[in-house]
C-alpha cells in the first residue's frame, strides 16, 4: 500500500500528510441526510492506512456529529491522526446565521470539541472566519491561552484577509491558513497567498473542485434542495457559463488520461510545496483517484493552458466566500 508524502505546515509547523481529508461531507451540514456512518469511518481508517493523517472538521459540522464520528474512528488510532478543528460558525436548522467568537465562547467550544472527539489536545484549532465583531487580538489571544493550557497544539486561521493574517501572526505564530483555492477561485493569489508565504504559514486549500463545478460530473438543472443553489456561481447565466468553461478542464483531462478532479487537485498541489490540497470524501471509493492525483506532474505547457483558461474572472460568481 502506497503512503502519501508528507509536508511541513509552515516554516516551524508539524509534518503532516500532503493530502488532507475533509470530513464535512460525512455529516449533514446543509440539512440533508446523514451519510452512512460505517462507510465514513471505514473511509477515515483507509485514509489513515495510506498515511493521510490530516483530518479536518468543524464543531458546527452536523451540530457536533462530525466530531463524534471522528472520535469513534480514531478511538484506537489517536497517534495516527492530526486533528484540525474549525470553530465559531453558528447554524440554525441547517443554515448559517452568524459567528460567535467571544473569548468566553471559544473556551466553551474547545471543551465540547475535546469531549466529542475523545482526545486531550486538538492539533490545529482555528476560527472558521473573522466577522469584525470581536478584535482579532482577542480571538487569537484566546487560542494562544488554550495552547498554554495544553488543550491546543497549533493555531490556524480560515477565510481571512491578508491584513488580518498579519495581525493574527503578530499576536501568536500562525501555523496554517485554511482557504478555498482552485482553478475557479484565484482571487487570493493577489495578496493573501503571498502574505502566507512571506510569513512562513502553511496553506490548507479546500474546495479544489469548486463545489463540484470542476469534476465534469455536474448535472443540470440542480435539484431544488441542492445547497449550491444558494451560491451565485450556480445560478442563472453564471451557471450556464461556468459549466461551459468547465468543459475545457474536462477536455484537457481527457488528453492527459486522468479525471478532471485529478487535474484540479494536481494544479493546486503544483502551486507550492507549502500548499496542501484538502479534499472532502465520505466514501472509500474516492481515495484511489485522489491519492493518484498527488503523483501527477503537470508540464509547463499544461500549466499554461490551465492558467489561461481559468484566469481570474473566467468563472462567474462566488461560492465559499458567501458562506
Amino acid at each position: 500500500m502506497k503512503n502519501i508524502q508528507t509536508i511541513q505546515l509552515g516554516h516551524h509547523g508539524p509534518l503532516v500528510s500532503g493530502l488532507g481529508l475533509g470530513c464535512m461531507r460525512m455529516s449533514s451540514i446543509w440539512g440533508g441526510p446523514v451519510p452512512d456512518e460505517r462507510e465514513s469511518i471505514a473511509t477515515i481508517h483507509e485514509a489513515l492506512d495510506h498515511g493521510i493523517n490530516f483530518l479536518n472538521t468543524g464543531d458546527f459540522y452536523g451540530a457536533g456529529h462530525n466530531e463524534m464520528l471522528i472520535g469513534k474512528a480514531i478511538r484506537d488510532r489517536r497517534d495516527d491522526a492530526f486533528i484540525s478543528v474549525k470553530f465559531g460558525a453558528v447554524f440554525h436548522n441547517g443554515q448559517p446565521i452568524g459567528m460567535e467568537l467571544r473569548p468566553v465562547s471559544i473556551k466553551n467550544f474547545v471543551n465540547y470539541s475535546l469531549t466529542r472527539l475523545g482526545i486531550e489536545t486538538i492539533d490545529l484549532y482555528q476560527p472558521s472566519r473573522m466577522d469584525g465583531s470581536v478584535p482579532v487580538e482577542d480571538i487569537i489571544g484566546t487560542v494562544a491561552d488554550l495552547i498554554r493550557e495544553g488543550k491546543v497544539r497549533h493555531i490556524g486561521v480560515s477565510e481571512i484577509t491578508a491584513d488580518q493574517l498579519r495581525r493574527a501572526n503578530s499576536i501568536y505564530p500562525v501555523t496554517a491558513l485554511e482557504i478555498g483555492y482552485s482553478l475557479a477561485d484565484r482571487q487570493i493569489e493577489h495578496d493573501l497567498l503571498p502574505a502566507a508565504k512571506e510569513l512562513g504559514i502553511g496553506v490548507i486549500a479546500f474546495a479544489n473542485t469548486a463545489e463540484g463545478l470542476l469534476t465534469g460530473e455536474l448535472k443540470l438543472p440542480l435539484a431544488e434542495n441542492d445547497y449550491r443553489n444558494h451560491f451565485s456561481r450556480f445560478q442563472g447565466k453564471n451557471l450556464i457559463h461556468n459549466v461551459e468553461k468547465a468543459e475545457v478542464l474536462k477536455n484537457l483531462a481527457a488528453d492527459k488520461g486522468c479525471s478532471p478532479t485529478q487535474l484540479a487537485i494536481a494544479w493546486v498541489k503544483a502551486q507550492g510545496d507549502h500548499i496542501m490540497p484538502l479534499v472532502s470524501m465520505s466514501r472509500r471509493s474516492r481515495l484511489p483517484e485522489n491519492i493518484a492525483a498527488m503523483d501527477m506532474v503537470l508540464t509547463a505547457e499544461e500549466m499554461n493552458q490551465l492558467d489561461t483558461a481559468f484566469a481570474a474572472g473566467e468563472i462567474w460568481g462566488d461560492t465559499y466566500l458567501e458562506r
